[in-house]
């Protein structure tokens, strides 16, 4: 079954599967917003996918003075892992990015969180550190080359879901890339929800293992859904008239969250006119637990 109606794209009947995280919020303050942003862009590297990569991590939005602890222009992120990996990855990240930016100061987004964890960012002071507060927080003063780095240690941790996504499908690259940069850029900014792959789009979507291989491999190729092995393979999910496909995959603090970037992204990309199908991406259940239905998000 089909919906038509909206832009004259058709929805397709799927959903999309995603999986639990745990997430940390980390605003980042600067001088100047474009200090705070060029901090974020290095806090958020090799980060696009548990395949591979340490952590899955982007760009949430900018933030106003009135909305840092300090006062100051930033920007927030979202860091999402496993819990166990979450410490170690915002530390490393705060420690070797954060830390040595110009002006950038790091805080805690999630400050009612119940479950939290220490960085010891401190000891980069070498024993020249010392407390101080700041917006009513307790933060470490340390001596730089620069001047002082100044942070909280402290970080909120909080439940969270990755793999939110939807499958933006065109008669050709130049269409359907068209519709998935309007989606992600829909998206951006959006509160509690990322999009880690490279400006939003991912070109390479991948499914659960390999079978072709005698070494192990966590993930592979989409094959189903690759438009040029259509014709080749019995299980094709490409639909007639459709030679291009991008996936746009988010992560959010919850399911309202990614419910509410999917739909924003999937009329965005619609609206384009250029987009003949929207599908997703599942695995029947070897991935995760949360079921996202395209068309329900219509109904």
């Amino acid at each position: 079954m089909l919906i038509v109606d909206l832009n004259g794209a058709g929805i397709l009947d799927t959903y999309a599967e995603a999986f639990p995280v745990w997430i940390a919020r980390v605003v980042i303050t600067g001088a100047s917003r474009e200090w705070a942003y060029r901090a974020a862009v290095e806090a958020t590297g090799f980060a696009t996918s548990r395949i591979g990569c340490p952590c899955e991590a982007g760009i949430e939005g900018y933030l106003a003075t009135g909305e840092t602890p300090d006062g100051r222009e930033g920007v927030s992120i979202l860091l999402c892992s496993e819990k166990k990996n979450l410490k170690a990855n915002v530390a490393s990240r705060v420690g070797q990015c954060v830390l040595p930016s110009p002006t950038a100061s790091a805080f805690n987004g999630f400050p009612e969180a119940r479950s939290r964890f220490h960085i010891r960012m401190h000891y980069f002071g070498d024993s020249y550190e010392e407390r101080c507060i700041v917006g009513g927080r307790r933060c470490w003063k340390i001596p730089t080359m620069e001047g002082e780095y100044v942070g909280e240690e402290m970080f909120g941790a909080v439940p969270g879901i990755a793999g939110g996504n939807f499958l933006v499908m065109g008669e050709d690259q130049p269409s359907a890339l068209t519709g998935a940069e309007a989606a992600a850029d829909a998206i951006a900014g959006m509160k509690g929800v990322i999009t880690s792959f490279p400006g939003g789009v991912v070109a390479s979507g991948s499914k659960v293992g390999c079978r072709n291989y005698r070494f192990p491999m966590p993930a592979s190729t989409n094959h189903p859904l690759c438009p040029t092995l259509k014709g080749r393979i019995k299980d094709s999910l490409v639909p007639d008239g459709v030679r291009s496909i991008y996936e746009i995959v988010i992560n959010g603090v919850d399911e309202a969250a990614v419910k509410g970037a999917m739909k924003r992204g999937i009329e965005a990309a619609t609206g384009t006119g250029k987009v003949l199908f929207i599908g997703a991406s599942n695995f029947g259940g070897k991935l995760g637990p949360y079921k996202f239905s395209l068309q329900d998000l219509f109904r």
